[in-house]
């Protein structure tokens, strides 16, 4: 992306609110585009309620073991890491409503992604229960500890930091959800799923864009923000409890790892944005971009060194396994 002189307000600082009032512009035109290409979707009809029964307690009855579940072991634990992400929706509300605003076209995509990230966990929790693949009591329980400790973004500095963060954030809730899928072991899960993901998707390209557009208005600023971003990210669910735990299980599942998160979160939105090879930036942007691409390069081969670790660590279970 190469801006034209006129564009180069690579020196210039832009506050949140004049940020705001240029960008509504580029959100009235990604809603726009958003609802014209997003399907409508009935949570209902991806839970398998033909195989739900009663849980003990009140109604007396069949308690829950590992054993009824169709999903696999790995697939269970990302299952509730992902679904205990989605159920802190109310505070990810309160944090974009507050920084994005209710009115025009910010406050319209605001409500609309919220309604539609509520379809989400609507339909994972009504999966999980009604074909008894997790603990219900332990997913309550953790529920209810993850809402009560509510979330904060790490992303405070500015409002192109949540615009960027969300960008690379969206992207990495859709790999997790599609590869949970994937490695889930029952075809009803996949579906679903696969259904989440495209949601996750679009919100993705939402996004996007409209960091795209920032970079013509304040580039400087823009690529501060995202090397910021991509340094210090961590995915929204990490005061989940257990979640250190439940991540190392998920990043040897194949779930969510560096390898995945260079390649296929970092590596497309940085690419299609020609983040690295924007031209014309002050020397804080200069600097910025600097930094992000030794980043990059530093985490492909940190993401190198732990496939090895973890080809290694499959060879080794897969001998004893076979034992």
């Amino acid at each position: 992306m190469t801006l034209a002189p006129s564009q180069h307000n690579g020196s210039a600082v832009w506050s949140d609110t004049r940020l705001l009032y240029a960008l509504e512009e580029a959100v009235e035109t990604e809603l726009n585009r958003h609802l014209k290409v997003a399907k409508d979707w009935m949570p209902h009809e991806y839970v398998p309620w033909s195989d739900g029964r009663n849980f003990d307690g009140v109604l007396g009855g069949e308690a829950w073991a590992a054993e009824q579940s169709k999903v696999t072991a790995i697939g269970r634990t990302a299952l509730v890491v992902n679904l205990l992400t989605e159920d802190n929706l109310p505070s990810y509300h309160h944090e974009i409503a507050t920084l994005f605003g209710r009115d025009g076209a910010w406050g319209t995509w605001v409500h609309r992604w919220t309604a539609e990230e509520g379809r989400h966990s609507i339909v994972m929790r009504d999966y999980l229960l009604a074909s008894r693949a997790v603990d219900p009591v332990a997913l309550e329980r953790f529920r209810m500890d993850h809402m009560a400790t509510g979330f904060e973004s790490d992303n405070r500095h500015s409002m192109l930091h949540s615009v960027a963060y969300v960008a690379f954030q969206e992207l990495a809730t859709r790999i997790s959800h599609r590869n949970t899928g994937n490695n889930s072991g029952d075809p009803v899960c996949d579906q679903m799923l696969a259904r989440i993901a495209t949601d996750e998707n679009l919100h993705m390209v939402f996004y996007r864009n409209l960091l795209g557009r920032a970079f013509e208005l304040a580039p400087d600023q823009t690529m501060c923000a995202v090397r910021d971003v991509v340094v210090g990210f961590r995915m929204p669910g990490h005061g989940i409890p257990g979640f250190e735990r439940a991540a190392a299980q998920m990043a040897i599942g194949g779930i969510y790892n560096l390898r995945i998160h260079h390649d296929d979160v970092l590596q497309p939105v940085l690419r299609y944005l020609k983040v690295l090879d924007i031209s014309g930036l002050g020397p804080e942007g200069l600097r910025a971009q600097q930094e992000l691409g030794l980043f990059m390069d530093d985490l492909d081969d940190q993401a190198r060194k732990f496939d090895e670790r973890r080809e290694a660590l499959l060879a080794r279970r897969a001998r004893v396994a076979a034992r």
